[in-house]
């Protein structure tokens, strides 16, 4: 399942960079067999035709001190209100990501607290901030998270 644009020499750095985002210039030659010249050449053309967005950490929650998580899907209360729940939103730090949905909801968020008490609040203030109606999933068991999906349908280790 390959992409137009994007040739196998590329996706399979994609690859490894999505499963060790750390992994140096030196790997990654050793890995698609390309010098460390070109691969880094490579990389800086992916992080400019913005096919690589960032590198970041997998961060313990529960060790940070907000081990609660939970998805909120939000409706409107009045669907003829410009669609600025995004906007709205955007201060509210325990929000981790917000996404644009189709269905009976407008958005779903992924929220960290460190209570049910906490997410009570916070619920509150989503309601609040955007005028909006509630939904919430609260997450019991995390078994995987922030998987490396880069549509080669290959392991980068292989």
């Amino acid at each position: 399942m390959s992409h137009p644009g994007v040739e196998a020499t590329d996706r399979k750095i994609l690859a490894l960079l999505a499963h060790d985002g750390r992994m140096s210039f030196t790997d990654l030659g050793k890995a698609t067999g390309l010098s460390t010249s070109a691969v880094h050449q490579r990389v800086k053309r992916l992080e400019q035709r913005d096919l690589i967005q960032g590198y970041g950490a997998t961060i313990n929650h529960a060790e940070i001190g907000v081990p609660l998580a939970a998805f909120i899907s939000i409706r409107p209360i009045d669907p003829s209100q410009p669609d600025d729940c995004a906007a709205r939103l955007e201060h509210i730090e325990e929000i981790e990501s917000c996404w644009s949905v189709a269905g009976e909801e407008s958005y779903v968020l992924l929220v960290r607290c460190t209570s049910p008490a906490a997410l009570e609040d916070l619920l509150a203030r989503v309601r609040a901030a955007a005028n909006v109606s509630t939904r919430t999933t609260i997450v019991l068991t995390t078994y995987y998270e922030n998987r490396p999906v880069t549509g080669t349908g290959e392991d980068p280790e292989a």
